[in-house]
């Protein structure tokens, strides 16, 4: 029986719950801006990270994570093989791993390499529209729509999380709208980034990529609006929202949850 949108808030505090008592490992290929915040807030969730892209040890990292991330946001050689070569134990032994295609609206050879890792099956793709358009071929952000989304998820066997101003959680069947969040996430950098990695955190512990993905991004936006209530602006909203997220418990997630 699939869980109807009004169990979705129990359903995130329960991912969240198992991401702490399970503490999985998600290894991250991610920009370098990135890296630092997303390692934080992996930990203030209660997941592992890891971080490298050398050759000599990728594999081992990969294989030894319980989810793993591919974010294109610094687009150099070594983590585009990188990438390949996580990917390759991922699909071997079966752990999930989500894709973060940054600025391939920007920069076509990215968005030719972000096609190429498409075709290798991530079980999510966590997304803003310009990025959704450049991914699926589209034309326009404006031709955006459901149907979009759903011929998206289906053709690629996938699950969407497209962000914005609301988040759309997105699988062959079923839709979410999420509307938590605060504009003080689109001011400080890699707060897309670090939804992606809580995306990949919620995949190690919860089989239904949909539920994960949703999961993620309501605790993300849930957290947003809390850090946002407590910061003066940018600088101390990134240091709310770790604790944010650290704190976030199911009273919270349950009181604060806006989906539909």
């Amino acid at each position: 029986m699939r869980a109807p949108h009004s169990e979705l808030p129990a359903i995130t505090a329960d991912v969240l719950e198992r991401i702490r008592e399970k503490r999985p490992r998600v290894h991250c290929i991610t920009n370098a801006v990135a890296q630092n915040f997303t390692a934080n807030m992996l930990l203030a969730a209660g997941a592992v990270p890891s971080m490298t892209i050398a050759q000599k040890e990728v594999r081992a990292f990969a294989a030894r994570a319980d989810a793993v991330l591919i974010n294109l946001g610094t687009f150099d050689a070594e983590r585009q093989k990188a990438s390949l070569a996580a990917i390759a134990v991922a699909n071997k032994q079966g752990i999930p791993w989500v894709l973060d295609p940054v600025f391939i609206d920007r920069s076509k050879p990215r968005a030719v390499f972000a096609k190429a890792l498409l075709a290798k099956r991530p079980r999510a793709v966590r997304l803003n529209a310009g990025e959704f358009v450049a991914l699926s071929g589209g034309k326009t952000q404006e031709n955006i729509n459901d149907a979009a989304l759903v011929k998206f998820a289906k053709a690629r066997r996938t699950v969407v999380g497209l962000t914005g101003q609301q988040d759309f959680v997105r699988d062959g069947e079923r839709l979410a709208t999420i509307a938590n969040g605060d504009p003080l996430m689109a001011r400080v950098t890699a707060m897309g980034c670090v939804a992606s990695a809580l995306v990949g955190a919620a995949l190690a512990v919860e089989p239904d990529a949909w539920k994960a993905v949703a999961a993620a991004l309501i605790a993300v936006g849930v957290a947003g609006e809390i850090a946002a209530a407590r910061s003066r602006g940018p600088g101390s909203f990134a240091m709310e929202v770790l604790d944010a997220v650290y704190a976030l418990d199911r009273g919270t997630v349950m009181a604060k949850a806006r989906v539909s």
